[in-house]
């Protein structure tokens, strides 16, 4: 189908007689994605049952947060790097410096090339095609011949097929 995007107005904040700028802004539709979603599409494509690729796949997330939590990195080749970091207040005196000063952590995920995003990419599976959301909705079975200007080879701008 295609990632869509909005039109967003923006002005640079730090001068006051600065010209609104648009810029397209990625959209997520619909819910997120569940492990019974993903595992379900793994199902598709393997030999394995649902309920095995549901079993491996809670289990590895239980690991990997046991190996995050034990202080180390999480590097699934091919895909990328998890770690942890943490937000920190500072203190002028070496010895006031304890976990206390740890104030929130988050994990971090840092793709691999594999993975990353290439808006260049022409091979199927490594293609994103983009379409803007606005004109697909205002399209409403009109056709004008301009397309939804999304980039889509020459098609009706119909991301659907």
């Amino acid at each position: 189908m295609g990632v869509p995007f909005k039109k967003i107005a923006r002005k640079d904040p730090r001068k006051t007689d600065a010209v609104a700028k648009f810029y397209p802004q990625l959209v997520t539709l619909g819910d997120n994605a569940s492990l019974d979603d993903i595992a379900y599409v793994m199902k598709e494509k393997s030999s394995l049952t649902f309920g095995d690729i549901q079993s491996v796949l809670t289990n590895f997330v239980e690991a990997m947060i046991s190996t995050l939590y034990n202080g180390q990195s999480v590097n699934i080749q091919n895909f990328g790097v998890f770690s942890l970091s943490a937000r920190t207040e500072g203190v002028t005196d070496l010895k006031d410096c304890t976990a206390k000063n740890i104030k929130a952590v988050k994990i971090n995920f840092r793709p691999s090339s594999t993975v990353r995003p290439d808006i260049t990419a022409t091979r199927a599976g490594q293609k994103i095609d983009f379409y803007d959301l606005e004109a697909l909705v205002n399209k409403d079975g009109e056709s004008d011949g301009s397309g939804d200007g999304s980039g889509n080879g020459g098609d009706d701008g119909n991301p659907l097929g």
